[in-house]
Formats: C-alpha cells, structure tokens, sequence
C-alpha cells in the first residue's frame, strides 16, 4: 500500500511542477532536458546507496537483457512528450490530458490478456468508471470534447504511445529486471531520453531558436528528482501484492488525476464544473470496487 500511495503522490507532485512552469513561463523542452539528466543522476545515486557500483560496468548494463528496451524507452519518453505539447498547442490541454489518462487502457488489457488476470463484474464496473472519471474530471469546457477526425491523430498517437510506455515498463520489470536493478534500469531509461532530448535542442540551435535560461533549469531539477521517484514507485506497487497490474493501473491513474484536481481547487484557485465533481465521485466509487 505505501508504494501505490507514494506513487500516486510522486505523480500529483510532477502535476504540481508543471503546473508552476506555466507560471514562471518556462521552456518545457529545455527543462524535460534537464529533468531527464537529474533523473538519470539520482537513479545512479540510489543505485550506489542500495547496491554499490563495484560490479557494475558499461559492458554488463549492455549486456542486461532489458537494455535495449530501456533505450526504446528513453526514446518513447521524448517522442510522447512531443506529441503532448502539440497536442495541447492544436487541440488544448484537456483533449491532451483525456488522451494521456486514458492511456491505462492499454497496460490494464495487457494484464488481462498476458497475465491472465482475474475479471470479475466489480473490477469491470469499476475500470469503466475510471474511465469515465478520467473523462468527466479532465475536461474544463462546458461544452465537452470536439474533434474532427483529421483532429484525431495527434490525441490518438498520445493515448497509444503512453500507454505503451506504461506497458513495457510493466512487462519488463516482470520479465527482466532483478529487484536491485530496478535503479539502473531507470537510469538507462532516463540517460536514453537525455540523449536524445540533447539532439533535439542542438537541431533547434542550429535554427537559432534556443535560449539556456537559469529558471528553465532549476525547473528541470524540480522535476527531475521527483521523476525518478515516480517510475521507482510504481514499479515498487506492481511487484507488490496488493493487487493485480490492472488494478494497480487503473488506481493509479484515477488516484492521480483527482488528487491533481483538488490540488489544483486548493492551491491553484482552479474552479471546477458540476461534470467535473461527477468525475470525482467516480474516480471515488471505482478506487472501492476494484479494491473489493
């Protein structure tokens, strides 16, 4: 139970960091960039505070069975973000948020169908209900959510990449990754997305549109150190034995984005509609099924 609520925690924390770089209009780029680097720092420092670096080498992380999923990972991790932004840019920040959230989908029928695990009327009722939580508690509008269907893609290609992202981690802390490792494996993951993240503001130099400002790091380093907690965390709950991962997932999930909200009531002065408040009695009702 700590690990989930810890991670649930972590992840509302992230909400929080993001939240604030609106505020202090900082450079996402630059400080994902950032945030990955931390990241990798403090994986690297956890992993010398539980295991020691003494066997460790370049040639045995190599040589692990999951490092070149990590490294697809890490890459996945900058693609998805890229996809978030201009999600955001084109159809707004809720169509982004319902597309991201509603990725848990994906990692909750890969449980069912690759681990066989149980389905019973409670868990279905609840899972729907997640999801219509996600829905209700995610969109600000009055109106609801309109798309075209040339406006589809970008929200579609969001919902599939997280939710693969998601998946693999899943399947591969299962599958691979030895319970002192789980440390390293998220520092190859972040260094992959540093390293790629690096690329991506070199390309943009070279167009002369990129400007290294102090508060875009600091903002970097406020998310970094939390973001390692965040993947620790959740992977720390799926191997523990509270509940299968499609539970896990889908509290998760719904966890966070009502904790978010009411963040974002208390802290943020954010005013919710009436669908907004049906959400979270939703998210409410399906955390108590799934968990019965």
């Amino acid at each position: 139970m700590f690990y989930l609520i810890a991670s649930i925690l972590i992840f509302t924390l992230i909400f929080v960091v993001f939240k604030l770089y609106d505020r202090f209009k900082i450079d996402i780029l630059q400080a994902i960039v950032v945030n990955y680097i931390v990241a990798f720092i403090t994986s690297m420092v956890a992993y010398k505070y539980q295991v020691g670096f003494d066997d460790l080498s370049v040639s045995k992380i190599v040589g692990m069975d999951w490092f070149y999923y990590t490294f697809g990972l890490g890459t996945l991790f900058i693609i998805v973000f890229i996809f978030i932004a201009k999600t955001t840019q084109v159809n707004g920040l809720s169509v982004a948020s319902v597309a991201t959230k509603m990725s848990v989908i994906i990692p909750i029928i890969f449980g069912l169908v690759y681990y066989k695990e149980s389905l019973g009327i409670l868990k279905i009722i609840g899972i729907l209900f997640a999801l219509m939580a996600v829905y209700f508690v995610s969109v600000k509008s009055k109106v609801g959510l309109k798309l075209s269907k040339r406006d589809l893609v970008l929200p579609l290609l969001v919902l599939i990449g997280s939710g693969i992202i998601d998946t693999t981690i899943k399947f591969l802390e299962e599958a691979y990754v030895a319970e002192n490792d789980i440390s390293i494996f998220s520092a190859t993951i972040f260094l992959s997305a540093a390293v790629l993240g690096i690329f991506l503001l070199i390309y943009k130099s070279f167009k002369g549109v990129v400007t290294i400002e102090l508060k875009n790091i600091i903002g970097g380093i406020a998310l970094g150190i939390p973001n390692y907690f965040s993947i620790f965390f959740l992977v720390k709950a799926l191997r523990s034995d509270l509940l299968e991962s499609s539970g896990i997932f889908t509290i998760n999930n719904v966890s966070i984005v009502t904790l978010s909200t009411l963040v974002g009531i208390v802290f943020f002065r954010e005013k919710l509609l009436p669908k907004n408040w049906l959400g979270i009695v939703l998210a409410i009702l399906s955390i108590v099924l799934i968990a019965l």
